[in-house]
């Protein structure tokens, strides 16, 4: 039964390119048929036909699983959390008992101070602490490298130290969010559920299955329905600076059905996914009358691989009450192609009903000849 599916499509194939040369009138100048031909025959033997049945199912969803388990990464953890200065952050530093030094004399008047910015060259100076280097470090490592200087000349210095202004390090959130741009990675961890929310969520438009996550020229696809449908916290990422989430739109995520359906079109995925059951009913189901039930074909693109198949064909026998069931467990992905194929005796029925005028028109001349010659 596969070979003959195979035959069945490759033949349909051939027919479509040499259609043309069927049709009368319809030749093109310059239009060569027969290398397309035979380079089409060529790639449709590399084709793997597969029938929708309970194993097939089983099998796809074991393949998902395995290449889901792959891909997971460590969950966040935020316990161990700690902040690490940079260039730009600007700093808040108090000594007890000792008001002079939290205000520098020379600035104590004026209203642009804000702070102790560090330094391009990644420092800070403070009465009695000159050049300390302090981006790379933590608050609290910052804080004991100020303590061990002040303690020269202050004893038992007690130190307040904060960052007022994280100026350093930042994140970015593009695409179909309510509110794209960049935010501050602070003190308080930053995870890319968090960026997500406070860019005010996902649009109408978003595609919740290939969120874009890039660090260090690295990209990611992040599956957010698995985060909030199965509560998968390896989708979620702890995130550091010059980290890129982008949320793509769902444009591409389309299937396409054609064939003898009642209304042939495209359909968007949307985030819960979509069968194959779905798909058909969508698009209003067969054409009763005219469709080949058993012929029901998804055609799926397989990328490169070794053994030189260039696409996997999986056949449903939807005559089948069971077919059916087997229908809504089979999950299309983006850019299939359902194609429902037309019974053989409503082709026969389509031949007949454009042969019939024809044939009528050729009796009705005939006769008009004959009467003129009995006249």
């Amino acid at each position: 039964m596969l070979i003959s599916s195979k035959k069945v499509i490759v033949s349909l194939a051939l027919l479509l390119l040499s259609g043309c040369n069927i049709i009368p009138g319809s030749h093109m100048e310059g239009v060569d048929v027969e290398p397309e031909t035979s380079t089409l025959e060529q790639d449709l033997s590399n084709i793997n036909i597969s029938v929708i049945d309970s194993s097939l199912i089983s099998r796809l969803k074991d393949s998902q699983q395995t290449y889901s388990q792959a891909k997971k990464y460590t969950p966040v953890v935020t316990d161990t959390y700690d902040y690490v200065l940079g260039v730009g952050d600007v700093l808040s530093i108090g000594v007890w008992d000792h008001p002079e030094l939290t205000i520098p004399a020379a600035v104590q008047r004026t209203a642009e101070f804000d702070g102790f910015r560090i330094q391009a060259d990644g420092t800070i100076t403070y009465a009695y602490a000159a050049n300390v280097p302090a981006a790379g470090k933590t608050i609290r490592e910052l804080h004991n490298v100020l303590v061990a200087k002040l303690s020269e000349v202050i004893e038992k210095p007690q130190l307040d130290l904060k960052v007022v202004g994280f100026k350093s390090q930042r994140t970015y959130v593009t695409g179909e969010v309510k509110r794209p741009g960049v935010f501050a990675i602070s003190e308080i961890p930053l995870t890319l559920i968090d960026a997500l929310n406070l860019a005010g969520g996902l649009s109408e438009r978003a595609d919740w299955r290939t969120v874009s996550f890039t660090r260090d020229n690295q990209v990611q696809t992040i599956k957010l329905d698995d985060f909030y449908t199965k509560g998968d916290i390896s989708q979620n990422r702890l995130l550091k600076h010059g980290d890129i989430i982008h949320v793509n739109r769902t444009d591409n995520q389309k299937v396409f059905v054609l064939g003898d359906v009642s209304k042939a079109g495209s359909i968007e995925i949307n985030r819960y996914g979509l069968s194959l059951a779905e798909a058909l009913s969508d698009v209003g189901g067969l054409n009763e009358r005219t469709a080949n039930a058993n012929g029901v074909f998804v055609l799926r693109k397989r990328p490169d691989n070794e053994e030189g198949i260039i696409a996997d064909v999986y056949q449903l026998y939807a005559q089948n009450v069971v077919a059916l069931v087997l229908a809504d467990q089979f999950k299309l992905q983006p850019r299939d192609i359902v194609y429902v194929t037309t019974a053989p005796i409503a082709r026969w029925n389509r031949l007949i009903s454009q042969l019939v005028p024809t044939v009528q028109a050729l009796e009705s001349i005939s006769t008009i000849k004959t009467q003129g010659n009995f006249f």
